[in-house]
């Protein structure tokens, strides 16, 4: 069995698309690991704000079918493919990383070089796997969200998946 962490993130209809994700890999894999929901401001483009989430399964399919499932559930959830790179979307996953694989791997980069670099990806990787240590920089996930100095807006929202408060907002 293999750790993998997954970033969710929709900015269109975001409560039911991160709802159908949740759905589809607790039905593919089981219990899930799931980081509390962040909203965002976009990155990249103008757009409304994002819902953005992680999620740790255990999996014993490959990098590369994982991927194509995660493409699968997508486009189910009407992701257009043609769509500009940053634009708005009804549902993203990309997987994080995947043991402490680094590398290419089936065509996925690996670990994922947004965790670097977003906090809408570092800070609930942290919130569920703080102690882990990053595959390439060997920092744990806590040490880089605290020496993290980009000026990256998000906050926690409330989010009920299943009947449970899985995230709550603060204030």
């Amino acid at each position: 069995m293999s750790r993998v962490y997954i970033s969710i993130g929709s900015n269109i209809e975001r409560y039911r698309h991160v709802t159908a994700a949740l759905d589809a890999l607790e039905a593919w894999f089981g219990e899930l690991v799931i980081s509390p929901v962040y909203e965002s401001e976009s990155v990249g483009f103008e757009g409304s704000d994002f819902l953005n989430l992680v999620v740790g399964i255990d999996t014993d399919l490959a990098v590369g079918e994982l991927s194509r499932r995660f493409k699968q559930l997508e486009a189910d959830n009407g992701r257009m493919r043609s769509a500009p790179k940053f634009s708005p979307r009804t549902l993203d996953l990309d997987i994080l990383t995947f043991d402490q694989i680094a590398g290419i791997v089936d065509g996925v980069e690996l670990p994922r070089a947004e965790i670097l670099s977003n906090a809408f990806v570092l800070l609930p990787l942290a919130d569920i796997a703080g102690d882990e240590l990053h595959p390439v920089c060997r920092q744990s996930y806590h040490q880089l969200w605290h020496s993290y100095e980009r000026d990256q807006k998000l906050w926690p929202v409330d989010f009920n998946w299943q009947g449970r408060k899985i995230s709550r907002s603060v204030g």
